[in-house]
């Protein structure tokens, strides 16, 4: 896939619960991941540490923080189309990451893609004017 272009903005589909479970976390944990997110918006690297997270998906990462008790999880599926897809925001305290999360990222990967492909058969059938 092509670099996006630098001008363009991207938006951010927040896939299930988490912008909730994001908006729970506490503020400074927040500003972090904002912070990452906005500079990805724009094309540019994450502020925070970003892992490929291949077992789920082709494009899957996962953006990392943490404070002194928790470890803060936010797994997204890397720009398509001039959208970031947020799949699952989730905490941890062991370094395993737990089943669960990664079956709800997974799942969510698969409505994104589905999604995506039906919005590109919508468009092909539009008339052109």
């Amino acid at each position: 896939m092509p670099p996006p272009e630098r001008n363009r903005i991207a938006s951010i589909s927040w896939e299930g619960d988490s912008w909730k479970v994001l908006k729970s976390w506490p503020k400074p944990i927040q500003w972090d991941f904002g912070n990452s997110l906005r500079e990805m918006q724009h094309g540019r690297p994450a502020r925070l540490t970003v892992r490929p997270m291949q077992s789920i998906g082709a494009g899957v990462f996962e953006l990392k923080d943490a404070d002194e008790k928790t470890w803060y999880r936010m797994v997204y599926l890397a720009r398509i189309e001039d959208t970031i897809y947020v799949l699952d925001c989730f905490e941890k305290d062991t370094a395993k990451t737990e089943r669960k999360d990664l079956n709800t990222a997974t799942s969510r990967l698969s409505q994104v893609k589905q999604r995506i492909l039906e919005e590109r058969r919508h468009e092909k059938r539009k008339p052109k004017q």
